[in-house]
């Protein structure tokens, strides 16, 4: 399973609807972003994919951690959410 990375840009409803899929079909979902844009977007997708999940009677929890993520030789700390079914 790939992690789902999120861009300051990303779509909200793209990336809910990413982390709605994922998790109906694996059950576990990673969510990485890397700045302050990138969080905020993976947040507001989160909150969307717990309602897409909800009409689905699948509740969600969201775990978050730092991880170190190597980009062109640097390493950069990202925030990562472990979602799961509660």
């Amino acid at each position: 399973m790939d992690v789902i990375k999120v861009k300051a840009n990303s779509r909200t409803a793209a990336v809910a609807g990413a982390i709605a899929g994922v998790i109906r079909e694996h059950k576990h979902a990673e969510v990485q972003a890397i700045g302050a844009g990138a969080v905020n977007q993976a947040i507001k997708a989160l909150v969307l994919a717990k309602g897409y999940l909800a009409e689905d009677g699948i509740s969600i929890v969201a775990v978050p951690e730092f991880v170190d993520v190597e980009i062109d030789g640097k390493v950069r700390t990202a925030i990562k959410l472990i979602v799961e079914p509660r």
